[in-house]
């Protein structure tokens, strides 16, 4: 990759993992409702998922879809359906009653794992490859890799620490009820896009 385009591979990682979406969002909750510590092996993960998706997708995986079409679909539909159900965890991740077993944030693998099922990170990982490492040569995944990380580490960091400076304001059960609805159904509506494309 010629790096005279890395500005703009920086500016596309940058609004790419900026903007509201489902890891977005997940964050934000995650923040409000354990705090920015507890929240950090989900941050990480999310950095570790998308650049092995980057690496995969570059050495060929996107392939894949030329292949067998219905594999897009496929994909989608697991998205979606995993996404609602964890829209509904979110919506019910309400404070425990006192004595109850407290609930604990997405760890890394999961946060890591997460980045297959999500839609967001498909469309951004396929895009950043085609467009800033189309010869699929590993300089320019690799740079396409280290963008992201050095990006996008620092700026979802700030969506979990979002949710916990929320956290102040949520410090009755009813608050974080309402915060936790609202999280939920934005992730919902953040699945519009998805199923307008696939339309």
């Amino acid at each position: 990759m010629d790096t005279a385009y890395l500005p703009a591979l920086a500016l596309f990682a940058l609004v790419q993992t900026g903007t509201p979406g489902p890891n977005n969002l997940m964050l934000l909750a995650s923040g409000a409702n354990f705090g920015y510590r507890r929240t950090i092996p989900h941050i990480l993960g999310i950095a570790v998922g998308v650049a092995v998706m980057n690496l995969l997708v570059g050495l060929g995986l996107a392939r894949a879809f030329d292949v067998f079409p219905p594999l897009h679909l496929i994909l989608t539909a697991l998205s979606v359906t995993y996404l609602l159900w964890l829209a509904w965890k979110i919506a019910n991740a309400a404070p425990p009653e006192p004595g109850a077993a407290e609930g604990a944030p997405m760890t890394g693998l999961q946060a890591a794992l997460f980045q297959w099922v999500n839609p967001k990170a498909w469309t951004m990982v396929l895009a950043a490859i085609t467009l800033y490492a189309p010869g699929r040569d590993l300089p320019a995944i690799g740079l396409v890799i280290a963008t992201f990380a050095v990006i996008s580490l620092p700026v979802i960091s700030l969506w979990a620490a979002a949710g916990q400076q929320a956290r102040r304001l949520l410090d009755k059960p009813a608050r974080i009820r309402a915060f936790n609805w609202t999280m939920a159904g934005l992730l919902v509506l953040s699945l519009i896009p998805v199923l307008w494309s696939s339309t």
